[in-house]
């Protein structure tokens, strides 16, 4: 998802207990834009964990990782009906995710930020900021573990143990007779926080590092939620030339955020046709290199990427967005409208002219922060498993990690809990972030990466005849299309099978292959519980054959009363059965951070200014996914934003608890066959 919002103040203290779902407030309805309004801006959400705590039985200090943002994939037809000819041209909000619970062990830790490096910049004109000296960033590496890895969840730890509780177990599920039916939830005790590292302390200096210059213009495209934070965050954290520092959205409902800080407005729709002539003067004004940061919607991410590349400057987007009319084209098949197909197009960008200036696809939240956070969740699982490895330095040693690591399959696994203040009326779409963009990708095919594991496929289950290959696609709508899941605060749920970048990208990055053909590869998919207006909201649209309300209302952070935004990965299959790793933002903790956003929104623009840091100190590395840069860099600029980031290990699979009352066409050899998670 992706958004404009704003967000960088102190963390508060992980917990290390798991917090229980919060609920949503309700926000701001925003009107339906036109369907070919190009330019508008998005939310997007992307969340990096950087530290990760070890098995129930041991205390280690937990790692950075690196990060991704979410695209808006292209939409597919809605099974039941079309919806609105077009997507709303206005700015998506990015949505809060609440921290899910179940008992499992805790890796709490948070791994410390490292003083940020300035990114070398060409001479430019004064930055509208007064340059803080930027500290020297400490080396990656981070202290392992300090305690040697546990074979398995049950080996008892050989240093001091902290006080540890068996969660009771759940209640049986009442069966057909002389049924019986295992706990729901597999228990297990609950690891205190690592030494010498508290998740959740105060990170009000880290917050607020300056941690780069941009010597040329800065151009941000896109003004809703996710543009809205991201601009103070940009203040905060970078040195630039306020003089050359331009907004650009067709909507000026919120200009005056912009013009009254000194900086300029453009009331403009970028077009096929307008594009080229409204940048070009923009970035290419002065000395030093310039820099967009794309967080719009209807805009081609693939043409402004170009683009930029030409003029030597620096781009970052939070998804791969198509000019309008992609994602409800009732001309174009399934295969055509989905995020597999637009992201193929920016592959073949990559190697038609590999190198040259940086331009970072994908970089929110999710996609984008999830990426990091895999990274993060493989290496703890690999040294809590016995697994000897060294960390990975090529995109190949990172798969076969996975492989030797056993691990099946990856649920982007989200929660959503923030609570409106007020009832969601009949006839309103209500949501934490963009509803433009959550419907664009909700009418898209349903998207999975497909694993080599996989022995049963969907009868409506389509493969991608070109390109990698890595995933294939159900000729249903995401939005209405639910798997079986699993995050710490509620525990066992069900999610929404909605497509997204990173399922496909996080596929590829992570396929082994011998040369001849694929021998492993994991499943990957989003997983994802909304705000529970959204899930009533989808009830509606659904229920009415797929009709788009008349009013599409965002929350914003003064309309919610509490909840958290809960956004991990679910990695799955291997000899301790799961493991969760991810952010716990709570909407309370985001106020207190940053300005201009909720849980949801501070999660996708703090990995925008992650990703941004990391294209000013890798000014020249071509076209990059988040899944190909630095997890523990770009972690370590983001987690003073993500509130407690934890790892938490479950018993939990999806053939827990059935069959109940009535029979089911069930894999029960391997609990982590997508036959078992889909819900049928």
């Amino acid at each position: 998802m992706t958004d404009d919002t704003n967000g960088g103040a102190p963390k508060q203290p992980a917990k290390t207990t798991i917090p229980k779902p919060t609920r949503k407030p309700a926000g701001k309805t925003a009107a339906k834009p036109a369907a070919t309004k190009p330019a508008t801006s998005r939310s997007t959400s992307a969340k990096p964990a950087e530290a990760a705590t070890k098995s129930a039985t041991k205390a280690v200090v937990a790692k950075p990782a690196g990060r991704k943002p979410a695209a808006k994939p292209a939409t597919a037809k809605a099974a039941a009906a079309k919806p609105a000819a077009s997507k709303s041209a206005g700015s998506k909000t990015s949505a809060t995710k609440p921290a899910a619970r179940k008992s499992g062990a805790i890796k709490s830790g948070a791994s410390k930020p490292a003083a940020v490096k300035p990114a070398a910049v060409a001479a430019g004109k004064p930055a509208a900021v007064k340059p803080a000296p930027a500290k020297p960033a400490p080396k990656a590496a981070v202290k392992r573990a300090a305690a040697k890895k546990a074979a398995s969840p049950k080996v008892q730890s050989t240093k001091a143990q902290p006080s540890q509780t068996k969660a009771p177990k759940a209640a049986a599920k009442p069966v057909p007779a002389k049924k019986t039916v295992t706990p729901t939830v597999a228990v297990k005790k609950a690891a205190a926080p690592k030494a010498g590292l508290d998740a959740t302390a105060p990170a009000s200096s880290k917050a607020s590092q300056v941690h780069g210059t941009i010597s040329g213009p800065v151009v941000m495209i896109g003004l809703g939620s996710i543009g809205k934070g991201t601009l103070p965050l940009i203040e905060r954290h970078f040195n630039f030339d306020k003089s050359r520092f331009t907004v650009i959205d067709p909507v000026d409902t919120d200009a005056k955020l912009v013009t009254d800080r000194g900086y300029r407005f453009e009331k403009v729709a970028l077009t096929p046709e307008n594009y080229k002539d409204v940048l070009t003067p923009l970035l290419t004004e002065g000395e030093g290199q310039g820099f967009v940061v794309n967080l719009s919607v209807d805009t081609s991410s693939l043409e402004l990427m170009k683009l930029c590349r030409k003029l030597g400057v620096l781009y970052i987007d939070t998804v791969i967005e198509p000019w309008p009319g992609f994602y409800f084209d009732d001309k174009a098949s399934a295969a055509d409208r989905t995020n597999y197909a637009l992201r193929e197009t920016v592959r073949r960008e990559k190697k038609r002219k590999p190198g040259g200036t940086t331009a970072v696809s994908c970089c929110g939240a999710n996609p984008g922060m999830v990426s990091w956070f895999v990274k993060q969740a493989l290496v703890d699982i690999a040294t809590d498993t016995g697994v000897k490895f060294k960390e990975p330095k090529s995109r190949k040693d990172w798969a076969r990690l996975m492989k030797k690591a056993g691990v099946k399959g990856i649920h982007i696994a989200e929660r959503d809990t923030q609570l409106a203040k007020e009832p969601k009326p009949a006839g309103e779409f209500w949501n934490t972030w963009s509803v433009e963009g959550f419907l664009s990708e909700g009418f898209q095919p349903a998207e999975l990466g497909w694993g080599t594991h996989e022995k049963w496929k969907p009868a409506n289950a389509r493969q991608q005849k070109k390109g990698c290959k890595a995933a294939i696609y159900l000729e249903q709508p995401g939005a209405n299309t639910r798997v079986r899941t699993w995050c710490p605060t509620p525990g066992a749920q069900y999610g929404f099978l909605v497509t997204h970048n990173e399922a496909i990208s996080i596929a590829d990055y992570f396929t082994v292959d011998d040369g001849k053909k694929v021998t492993y590869r994991p499943t990957c998919h989003y997983a994802y519980h909304p705000a529970n207006v959204a899930v009533l909201s989808l009830h509606e649209l659904f229920g009415s054959a797929g009709k788009v309300q008349d009013k599409l209302h965002v929350l914003e952070e003064n309309e919610l009363q509490d909840g958290t935004d809960e956004l991990g990965v679910l990695l799955y299959g291997h000899k301790k059965n799961a493991y969760w790793y991810g952010s716990q933002l709570s909407v309370a903790e985001a106020r207190k951070l940053a300005p201009y956003q909720n849980a949801t929104g501070l999660q996708v623009t703090s990995a925008v200014i992650a990703g941004m840091v990391w294209a000013l100190e890798n000014p020249e590395a071509g076209i990059v996914e988040t899944d190909e840069m630095d997890y523990r860099r770009c972690l370590e600029i983001q987690r003073p934003y993500l509130g407690p980031v934890k790892g938490i290990y479950t018993d939990w699979t999806p053939l827990e608890g059935r069959p109940g009352f009535y029979k089911e066409d069930i894999d029960t050899r391997d609990p982590w066959q997508f036959r078992n998670i889909l819900v049928r």
